[in-house]
Order: structure tokens, then sequence, then C-alpha cells
């Protein structure tokens, strides 16, 4: 090896020593600023933008979005639905019509309710007797349909919703039916 060579490489390790050394420097400086203290405030800091940002989207922006939870019973007597209709839109809605029918497996009608409402305010829910469909005199040991029809405006348009279950093999089963959302 030449006498250039080793004193290259000799500058190169000196150069490179340097380096290591001036990073070591700042990394211990850096460390006395971190405390436990300011980690926990940024954490802190952090988690509750999160959480205006999650409020900003479910409060702030209009949305509009529907459902209709069912809940289905039969017993020795008979058979018994229950609704609940849920604006979970950040918007009312209105001129509401809502109609559970209970039909056989032929297709023949065995029991209805109709259900209106002029409004409903954004992140409520409506549910009661007048949502309450009982058949009573329907054999328990065949399978049966409930149809769901519901009919409303919102502030883009109408609303329009038709669902179907089949029921009839357990003595209780729950639905949640949701209308597409709506952004805007």
């Amino acid at each position: 090896m030449s006498l250039l060579e080793k004193l290259r490489r000799d500058s190169n390790e000196d150069l490179e020593a340097d380096i290591a050394h001036e990073i070591l420097d700042r990394l211990e400086a850096s460390r006395e600023k971190i405390s436990p203290q300011r980690v926990i405030f940024a954490s802190a800091v952090t988690f509750s933008l999160l959480l205006v940002s999650i409020f900003t989207l479910v409060i702030v922006v209009p949305y509009d979005r529907v459902s209709v939870d069912v809940v289905y019973r039969q017993g020795g007597s008979g058979h018994v639905i229950l609704a609940q209709l849920d604006n979970q839109g950040s918007r009312e809605i209105g001129d509401i019509s809502l109609s559970l029918r209970f039909i056989d497996y032929e297709g023949s009608e065995l029991g209805r309710t109709d259900f209106f409402l002029d409004t409903l305010p954004a992140h409520s829910f409506y549910a009661g007797d007048n949502l309450e469909l009982i058949v009573n005199g329907a054999s328990v040991w065949e399978e049966y349909g409930i149809e769901i029809l519901l009919e409303y405006s919102y502030y883009n348009g109408r609303g329009d919703e038709r669902w179907s279950h089949e029921v009839g093999n357990w003595t209780m089963e729950l639905f949640t039916d949701r209308a597409p959302i709506s952004i805007f």
C-alpha cells in the first residue's frame, strides 16, 4: 500500500469518527429535551385531535342514515314483531311511512301494521306500540316472512326501502336493516 493510500484511509476513518461523534452528541442533547411528561403531553394532544376529528365526521358533516331494528318472537299463542325506527343521520327525516307485514310461505298476509310520522330528528329513534305487530292463531311450526317497507324524505330526496326476512326456525330472531348512507 502506498503512502498516499494510507493517508486517504486515515483521513476517511477520522472523518467517519467525527461524524459518529457528532451524531452521538446530537442524540444526547435530544435525550435531555425528551421527558416522560412531554411524551404524555404529546400523546394527550394527539388523542384530543383524533377525538375532534371523529366528532367532526359524526356530528358536523351532514349525512343521512336510517335503520330499522326488528325483534321477532314466537310463543304458544302466536307471533310478536317489535320494530324500532332509528335516524342515525345528522339531519331530520320527514314524511315517514313504515309498514310491517307478516306473511306465510304462499305470500298471504297474516298481519300488518302501518306507521306514519311527520318528522324524526337527527340522532334519535322511535319505538312504541305503533311499531308492534301481534299475530294470534298462526302456527308456530311453520316458516313465515316479515316484510318491512320504509318510505321517508330527507335533505337530498326520497328514500324507499324494502327488506324481507324468513322467520320461524327460531323462537327469537333479531334483524337490523340499514338504508344506504347519503353524505352532503
